[in-house]
This record gives C-alpha cells, structure tokens and sequence, in this order.
C-alpha cells in the first residue's frame, strides 16, 4: 500500500483512549443506580486491581500525583528530607516531594533505557535522603534488584512510579508487587483509562490503611458509608487529610478497562514490533532498548535521532511529522531544564549529562492499540522518508 504524501487526508493523533460502547454502559449503569461517588464499584475495582498485580491492598485515588502524595505521607517524609527522582519524568514525579517542603534530588538516567542511574543516585544521597522514586519510563520496568539494593544500603524507602506501566514485569513478577508502595496513573493517555484517576498498591496493612485513611480527608476507615444504610452519621477525623477519592463512575471504566488491559497490550506490542522492523534498518535512527529479563507496557515508543547522521534536528522532525498530520510528544522536557526546578534548587545540565544529551534527540510516536492499519503505515512511511531525505 502506497500513500500518496502530497494529497494525503490521514490524520493519526497521538493518542486515542480505547474506550467504547462497553465503558459506556459500565458508566451508565453506575449513573442509574444514583450512587456517583466512591463506593461498591471502587471497592471491586481495587480488589480486582490487587489480585491483577498481585498486591495484597489496592487503594483507589483520584490520580498517580494523589498517590505518590499518600505514598510519601505514609511513610513519613517530613521537612528537609531528600529523594531521589529522575530528572527524565513528568513533573508530578518531584512536585509531591516538595509538597512537604522536602527536596527533590534529582538524578541523571540511563543512557540506553533513560530510566534512573542507579549508579548516578547513590553519588547523590546524602544524610537527608529518606526515599527514592524509580519511575518505569514508557513502560519499562528499571533495574529493581539494583534499586532495592541500595535502598537497603542506605535505608531507603522505595516508592516506585508505574504510571506508564500496567501491565509490565520484572524477572517474572507482575510492577505492583515488587517494592513497598506502588503508584499508578489511570489518565486519558493512560494503558488503563478512567479519563482521571490512580491506585496504590501495598503489601503492608498499615501503609494500606494510612492511605486510606488520608485519601478521604483523614476520616476513620469507610467514611463513605456514613451516606449508605450501612453507615452511620457519626465519624472521626483522625488527621488533616486530602480529597483524594476515585468515584464508582471512573471505578466502573476501570473494571472494563482492566479486563482488556492484556489485549491493549498485546496489540500495542505488535504496532511497536513492526516500527522496531521499519526503523531498525536505518542508520539515523535508534529504536527503543527493552531489557529482555523484563516485559514493558509499551505505554511508549520513544524513537532516538542519529544526530551526526542527519541534516534536521529533533524539532524539526517533530514538525514534518505535523505538516503530515502525525501527532508526536516528548517523554520528557528534562526535570533540570524547567524554570522552577534550575532557579529553586540551582540544578545545571551540566550535572545531568546523559539526560541533557538524549533530550535533544527522542521523540515519542503514536502507539495506542486502536490505531489502524492505514495509520501505522502512514507512521512508518512517514518516518522513513523524512530520515531518508535527510540523511547526510
């Protein structure tokens, strides 16, 4: 199949949620029965979302920022504590540590993955640090024994950011269950979409009740009830907590999402196998690097620049993909590079080398699992050519 560039009508978005017909009436239905909010319709959304991942407790929240909050509440992060975060990651990441007046210490990545450095991390740690934050950058799980090795080295918490990957493991074992806190992100461009929304998973039953506890304005366990014939009027507040609840509509997509959560997988992996095929063969690109003791989400696919082989750079690219109707991203604009992050903490790109020098060079490409088959070709046609024609 051959499109014809110059009078083509193919518009392929970014992203698309797959939702449908089903989400729909999983949400209608959660709209007749009159109860909106928080209630049974999470309760089975968080007890399938355990028994998915393979966690003993599974706590719903309104987003992955909301639970990384909790997370670093409940395990006690105060004033002047430090914690390690990558600086390739979405500002949410950082912006809950300084929700304490605590530190975001930022961390160079990996060259071939851009997850953390593990390396790069323990130069970083100080008498301060108290927690560090891996984040599974477009699905792929980081390198966890490393992780908790040095967790356990210098007595660290381990709170891993999984926004990108449901489902993903790591030598065998399902990300949700590997480390004391786990956070997930259900946003619209998310592997399981509720519109807005996260879970934090836990095997240990006094971080599950602290974040349940602060989830719903620091109120005594199944505050929700007290509106329901099997609660009551009267309720404690037991500390200053947040409105951080998910609600039964977003619940009831979760669950229907939840079950198509392999099958979007599986079809975004095949999209991804096919661009690997495409664009492996071409000296001015670099495919993604997947681990092969792990199994990504394939939230993302992040496709690197041979910038010495190549006469336009990154932006440039981005926008002849534009003027094709392709929609790109960027995974992401560097922690460091931001205003706030540079002027608050004095961070400099020179102290991230490997991420300064990646950014300028990645973009992210469509992958969602109902793209088309005139899409994907549309993509990989698309690529090729603009790499072709300015291949030095």
């Amino acid at each position: 199949m051959k499109t014809d560039l110059s009078t083509h009508t193919i518009s392929v978005p970014f992203h698309k949620a797959a939702v449908g017909e089903e989400e729909a009436q999983a949400a209608a239905e959660v709209i007749r029965s009159g109860w909106l909010t928080m209630g049974p319709q999470t309760l089975e959304f968080e007890r399938q979302f355990a028994e998915y991942v393979g966690a003993k407790y599974a706590l719903a929240v309104n987003s992955c920022t909301a639970a990384l909050h909790l997370a670093l509440e409940a395990v006690g992060l105060k004033e002047g504590d430090e914690v390690l975060v990558p600086t390739v990651t979405f500002t949410s990441t950082a912006e809950v540590v300084a929700y304490f007046h605590a530190k975001p210490v930022l961390v160079d990545v990996d060259a071939a993955t851009l997850n953390i450095s593990v390396e790069d991390a323990e130069r970083r740690i100080t008498s301060r640090t108290r927690a560090i934050i891996p984040v599974h950058l477009a699905g792929q799980p980081c390198d966890m024994d490393e992780v908790h090795a040095l967790a356990a080295k210098h007595g660290l918490r381990v709170i891993e950011d999984a926004a990108h990957s449901l489902p993903a493991s790591y030598h065998g074992k399902t990300i949700g269950a590997l480390s004391e806190i786990t956070c997930f992100s259900f946003y619209a461009t998310k592997t399981l979409a509720t519109g807005e929304g996260g879970m934090v998973t836990t095997d240990d039953a006094g971080i599950a009740d602290r974040v349940r506890i602060m989830r719903l304005h620091g109120i005594g366990r199944d505050a929700w009830k007290r509106y329901t014939s099997e609660g009551s009027w009267y309720y404690e507040v037991l500390a200053p907590g947040y409105k951080y609840n998910l609600t039964d509509v977003q619940s009831a997509i979760g669950l229907v999402q939840l079950r198509k959560c392999a099958e979007m997988r599986s079809k975004r992996a095949e999209i991804a196998r096919r661009y690997n095929e495409a664009f492996g063969k071409l000296p001015t690109l670099e495919i993604p690097t997947l681990k092969n003791d792990r199994e990504s989400a394939l939230h993302l696919y992040i496709l690197r620049l041979n910038r010495d082989k190549l006469r336009i750079n990154r932006n440039e690219f981005v926008a002849a993909l534009k003027q094709r109707e392709i929609g790109t991203s960027v995974h992401f604009i560097p922690l460091h590079m931001h205003p706030y992050y540079r002027d608050t903490y004095g961070y400099d790109s020179a102290d991230f080398p490997v991420a300064t020098r990646e950014y300028e060079r990645y973009m992210s490409l469509p992958l969602f699992p109902d793209m088309s088959e005139e899409q994907i070709h549309h993509v990989i046609e698309s690529v090729t050519s603009i790499a072709e024609q300015n291949r030095i």
